[in-house]
């Protein structure tokens, strides 16, 4: 079991994310994230169980997200983590806020308790559109990330920590306009 604190979009614009999980979906063993039953977000922090508790991960995200608002985030490109599986995931085009709610998690929790790649100097943002990408369709899912040509924009509008697996929300809050 796993503590996790994100960001997520849990309004109608998470929709364009969504229909990119269905489209990266058909390249996976079975589709990932819709499996989740969890909306876009991005995971700024993952602990362990029991080294770090809910309520300390809650409140650094808390003390992270003071004074933020609901956060626009527009995305031009999908890429992929290597290893097996593949995974895909949308590229933000402007990641400023992201990094500093990120830094203050780091400053709140010492990073040596989060999972390595969340610690500082290792965290990519990213929003991910599919974890279990088939060994036998990765050159297509890669063809599939490099053709993508458009823009999307998707609102974050909450902030929250989750127990996984499965997922299940232990705190939220919405962010204000």
């Amino acid at each position: 079991m796993a503590l996790a604190i994100n960001i997520r979009a849990d309004n109608s614009s998470a929709g364009e994310i969504e229909r990119l999980w269905d489209q990266v979906g058909l390249f996976e063993v079975e589709p990932s994230m819709r499996a989740l039953g969890y909306r876009p977000h991005f995971t700024f922090a993952i602990y362990d169980l029991p080294a770090i508790d809910a309520k300390t991960a809650w409140g650094a995200m808390l003390t992270a997200a003071t004074g933020e608002t609901q956060l626009r985030i527009e995305f031009k490109r999908i890429r992929w983590f290597e290893g097996s599986p593949l995974v895909l995931w949308a590229e933000p085009a402007i990641t400023e806020t992201l990094t500093r709610i990120h830094g203050a998690i780091s400053a709140a929790i010492d990073p040596a308790h989060c999972r390595a790649h969340y610690r500082p100097g290792a965290w990519t943002p990213h929003c991910t559109l599919g974890s279990r990408i088939a060994d036998e369709r990765r050159g297509d899912a890669i063809a599939f990330a490099g053709s993508f040509d458009r823009k999307i924009e998707v609102l974050f509008d909450v902030v929250d920590c989750v127990a996984f697996p499965p997922v299940r929300v232990i705190a939220e809050q919405k962010l204000p306009l």
